[in-house]
């Protein structure tokens, strides 16, 4: 086994690879930008080597400067989460050429399904039916038009090189192609480097299913079961759960299988997650692979008892896969909720800062992935999520009344955050009896509506008691302003 890995990545996630590596007799190093030498996984490392870069983010992202930081730690493996060069086939390709392991698939399967057109004709010819649209990218308008009269309106722009939302438009007829299309292909050189553009068939109100596989460099691979991503804002995912409430054991089975199909012809080692849109009749259809760990992995964790950080690093160390697909076995139901640090009552604005109280919550059932701690100062470089709450029951409901309970007791003070939010999705009765698509949100929660609870209303009544008595009672010059501003602060 490797006696030491670097993980580059920050936030929840290094601290989530840092303690799996612990288990395993592994000593962590965390390689990390300047502003995040305060955070957790630094705190908690053997060693922490810090990253140049002309930006936080592009620290992150130098894969010559982290190959350096690996050298000078003595690592024998890189474990790189997920975002910033998680799926950097480059990276990948320079980690094998310097001696150095990279958890995670070879390059060459990176660049294949790096490519979403790419990957479309590889998942064909492995048998897996993917939605109507181009093969190729589509250079200019006027080819993108001839090619919607073939494919049928509505349809989605997409970047052929990235994913996440960007450079991806939806257009319901061809004035809105020609107006959508550049600027789509300006979004997505601007965040991928490439402004390549395929054209898909929009698939009416879907559900986004994903399923969880891991392969061995000895042919091997299995799949976890599948996740419900459905609840999603603008192409991010919110909220997910395992299993999905959509699926039959024998629709899990096929889904599984095609995805298998597609990671043994790939020579697939590592962990992926093969996404397909399911439609209404209960068909699916292939979207893409992500060639790394999900965001959201701890609800597959919780529901087959497998532990997926140590399998990557088991796989990546050349181990056979100790696990096969009749050892897999779903027991009951998880789900999970990403906290940001956005106010959802202000259109998801981010709101970076001290966290200035913090409580989590615990109890049977529930799991707590986060990096934070009291007087943490959030920066505004990186991406919003600052923990994410899971909890787990014997059948839907339970996970879900126990989530509540778990978000209500959530105490995070100095931000604002999305816990009203998930609470509000959580109560929605859709929610309850599992309706999801991949627009429950715009249909069902279109803007979130700010409630008081009893006690936020008797300190506002108590507030504005205080203050009206101050007026009638004290002269002005009396009143320490100071004091005042305090008292409104808290009635707000």
């Amino acid at each position: 086994m490797f006696s030491r890995i670097l993980i580059a990545n920050r936030g929840e996630i290094a601290v989530r690879l840092l303690r799996a590596c612990r288990e395993l007799g592994i000593s962590p190093a965390v390689a990390y930008a300047p502003v995040d030498r305060d955070t957790l996984a630094v705190e908690l490392a053997d060693v922490a080597v810090e990253l140049k870069g002309d930006t936080p983010r592009g620290c992150y992202l130098d894969i010559h400067g982290l190959l350096e930081a690996a050298r000078k730690v003595g690592a024998q493996a890189i474990h790189p989460g997920y975002g910033f060069v998680s799926e950097n086939a480059d990276f990948s390709r320079l980690c094998r050429e310097s001696g150095i392991v990279f958890i995670g698939p070879s390059p060459e399967v990176i660049y294949g399904l790096g490519n979403k057109n790419q990957a479309r004709k590889l998942m064909t010819s492995a048998g897996l039916p993917v939605v109507p649209g181009t093969e190729d990218p589509v250079p200019t308008v006027e080819e993108a038009v001839e090619h919607a009269r073939g494919i049928g309106y509505p349809l989605l722009i997409k970047a052929s090189g990235g994913g996440g939302g960007r450079g991806m438009r939806r257009v319901e007829n061809e004035a809105e192609l020609r107006q959508a299309f550049p600027q789509a292909r300006s979004e997505s050189q601007a965040a991928f480097g490439s402004g390549d553009l395929f054209l898909e068939k929009y698939v009416e109100r879907p559900r986004h299913i994903e399923i969880q596989i891991l392969g061995d460099s000895h042919g091997n691979a299995v799949y976890l079961g599948e996740r419900e991503c459905s609840i999603q804002r603008r192409f991010q995912k919110m909220i997910e759960e395992a299993p999905s409430p959509a699926l039959t054991p024998e629709l899990r089975q096929r889904m599984g299988e095609a995805a298998v199909a597609g990671a043994k012809k790939l020579g697939y080692c590592g962990a992926g997650t093969f996404e397909f849109l399911v439609d209404a009749q209960r068909n699916f259809y292939f979207l893409e692979v992500n060639t790394r760990l999900q965001v959201e992995h701890p609800v597959t964790e919780q529901i087959t008892g497998l532990d997926l950080v140590k399998l990557q690093i088991r796989v990546a160390h050349g181990e056979v896969l100790p696990i096969r697909q009749e050892d897999i076995h779903l027991r009951g139901w998880s789900m999970e909720c990403r906290i940001t640090c956005e106010d959802p009552y202000r259109g998801f604005l981010p709101t970076p800062g001290k966290v200035e109280r913090l409580h989590l919550p615990a109890g049977p059932g529930v799991r707590v992935d986060t990096h934070l701690y009291q007087g943490y100062e959030i920066p505004a470089a990186f991406d919003s999520m600052v923990a994410k709450l899971i909890t787990t029951g014997r059948d839907r409901e339970e996970a879900r009344t126990r989530m509540l309970v778990a978000l209500r007791e959530f105490q995070l003070a100095g931000i604002s955050h999305t816990i009203p939010f998930h609470l509000a999705v959580l109560e929605h009765p859709e929610f309850v009896a599992g309706n999801l698509t991949t627009h429950f949100l715009p249909e069902h929660l279109p803007k979130l509506a700010r409630t008081r609870t009893p006690q936020e209303l008797n300190l506002m009544t108590a507030v504005a008691a205080v203050e009206g008595r101050s007026r009638e009672t004290l002269a002005p010059a009396v009143v320490d302003a100071s004091e005042a501003q305090l008292w409104k602060m808290a009635g707000r």
